[in-house]
């Protein structure tokens, strides 16, 4: 497993316990009767960072939608509590102990996934990584950048090389990479192997859509802006701090991991089905703004 000291994301609503949280029992009460006819009825998802944040309200909005959903993080017993969740409410899913930047480990999670459930359609390279000591480029420890990289591409590297034939091998489908609004503007508070990690995955999944289009299978970056993660909000403790970033943002709030789920289940279903090689941008305005409404 990689190091359980890198930061990972974590929404501040996650369940630490099996089931889902107040707040998510309220999102998914109604879902049990409508998983029958969902958008990803009779498909098998794998998403990776599903133990918290985007990653859990992902593998919750799939398993409503129909899809037998393999649960992976390093951490097996959150992605055992995200599977506690998606069967509260009739849903079907595997949790998963994976190390991405093992690409033994990768390949051996996807031959575990297609032996399961009999096949992959929808892969969600969701898993990533933001350390503390992460900062300009000057100041950057060595192996602060490099942990970064190992898990923010090789992760993702990793993910397309061993879920790709698997996609092919069931007819095609989806694969979703999760990249960052800091891959396409600049900030004068550097996270330069986050950034630069997240540029690659960018670039990376624009070049293997094209490869892979006349296969059948979509490749699509989402591209969440800040959100409202225990992390960064443990970083901006001030009024002053979290202004420092809001004024940036039209909409004048952070995002939630549930909101950049949907996205990813947009890009996941065939809602989107003549979309490849895309950067989904979800920032509440940040990147269309100059001047910011008062």
């Amino acid at each position: 497993m990689h190091d359980p000291s890198a930061r990972s994301f974590q929404t501040i609503n996650d369940s630490e316990h099996g089931g889902l949280s107040a707040e998510e029992g309220k999102e998914y009460e109604d879902y049990r009767s409508s998983m029958e006819i969902g958008r990803l009825r009779g498909k098998t998802a794998i998403i990776t960072g599903a133990g918290s944040g985007i990653g859990r309200q992902a593998a919750l909005l799939f398993a409503h939608e129909g899809a037998n959903v393999a649960v992976a993080d390093w951490n097996f017993a959150a992605a055992a509590r995200t599977v506690d969740a998606v069967k509260e409410f009739g849903g079907k899913g595997m949790a998963v102990g994976v190390n991405v930047t093992s690409a033994n480990d990768v390949e051996a999670m996807v031959n575990k996934v297609e032996k399961t459930f009999g096949g992959l359609h929808i892969l969600f390279n969701n898993a990533g990584i933001m350390d503390s000591e992460d900062d300009d480029v000057i100041n950057t420890p060595d192996a602060v950048i490099d942990r970064t990289l190992d898990v923010n591409v090789k992760g993702v590297i990793y993910g397309c090389r061993y879920g790709i034939p698997a996609i092919k091998r069931s007819g095609g489908g989806s694969i979703i990479n999760t990249a960052s609004f800091v891959a396409i503007m600049g900030a004068a508070t550097p996270q330069i192997a986050y950034t630069a990690s997240k540029g690659a995955v960018l670039a990376l999944t624009r070049e293997l859509a094209v490869v892979h289009a006349k296969s059948g299978i979509r490749l699509n970056a989402l591209c969440p802006g800040p959100l409202r993660t225990e992390l960064l909000m443990k970083f901006l403790d001030t009024e002053e701090k979290r202004h420092r970033r809001l004024v940036h943002i039209p909409m004048g709030r952070f995002g939630e991991a549930v909101e950049m789920a949907k996205a990813a289940l947009f890009l996941a279903s065939d809602d989107s089905s003549f979309m490849t090689g895309a950067s989904l941008v979800i920032d509440g305005g940040l990147t269309s703004a100059y001047v910011t409404p008062e």
